[in-house]
């Protein structure tokens, strides 16, 4: 595979698209795993990333997979109690880490919760030190295996959103997101420089108010217009998307 290979795929509703990105992420974890462990993925939340992880739950392929030398993180979470319904881990859980008994507790890396005593920026911060815990030398996080990733119809990714200061950190893994352009108004997130290093970045889409940015993604909009054009892996960019998403 050449150097940041890009590849589109395109299914024809937002169901098939989540089982079969469910099927594409077990087969890739199986594959990393018969040359390296751990392996590293970054989950997302959304509507359609939400209905992918209840796939793998649903896909015999998942009691193949060797979870304990799996680590799961966020690529971002909305800053609420822990356990809050619109929490992304709390809806993760529900479809799927509750359903993998051999799943290690410690390798469930979730950010922070409002029920500790700190504020947005030392959540991040404190997440910061977690991703730095199981970063090779001289790096400042893993270097995930695959991360995915949904997107808004404004072209947001992870919660970094078009024309926010949160867009443009540099020098940090994570980042306290405030006033966010969508509730809840703070947010922890992964920087770009985070996403950037991933090996694999997977940009999951469904529905046609994403179309025109999905089309600004894919024709490399500045990131400041529409953050998803820097949503870029260091080996390969997988858009998977449904039809309507892919209209334009």
């Amino acid at each position: 595979m050449s150097l940041q290979s890009r590849l589109v795929v395109v299914h024809p509703d937002a169901q098939v698209l989540a089982e079969a990105a469910a099927s594409r992420l077990l087969t890739r974890i199986l594959d990393l795993q018969s040359v390296r462990s751990p392996v590293h993925v970054v989950l997302t939340g959304g509507t359609v990333g939400i209905k992918t992880l209840a796939a793998v739950a649903a896909n015999p392929v998942r009691d193949a997979v060797d979870w304990t030398g799996v680590h799961l993180w966020w690529g971002d979470e909305r800053y609420l109690p822990a356990g809050d319904a619109d929490r992304n881990e709390t809806q993760a859980r529900e479809a799927l880490l509750d359903h993998l008994d051999v799943l290690p507790a410690d390798n469930v890396h979730a950010m922070p919760s409002t029920d500790g005593e700190h504020d947005v920026d030392e959540a991040a911060a404190a997440y910061a030190e977690e991703l730095a815990r199981y970063a090779p030398e001289g790096a400042s996080a893993p270097v995930f295996d695959i991360t995915l990733l949904g997107m808004g119809p404004d072209a947001h990714v992870a919660s970094l959103f078009p024309g926010h200061p949160g867009g443009t950190v540099t020098g940090q893994s994570t980042v306290g997101v405030r006033s966010s352009p969508k509730p809840p108004p703070e947010r922890v997130s992964l920087t770009f420089e985070t996403i950037q290093a991933s090996h694999e970045v997977w940009i999951i889409a469904a529905g046609a108010e994403k179309a025109d940015a999905v089309k600004a993604g894919l024709d490399g909009a500045d990131k400041a217009e529409a953050p998803v054009a820097a949503a870029v892996g260091a080996q390969l960019t997988l858009w998977l998307l449904d039809s309507a998403a892919a209209g334009r």
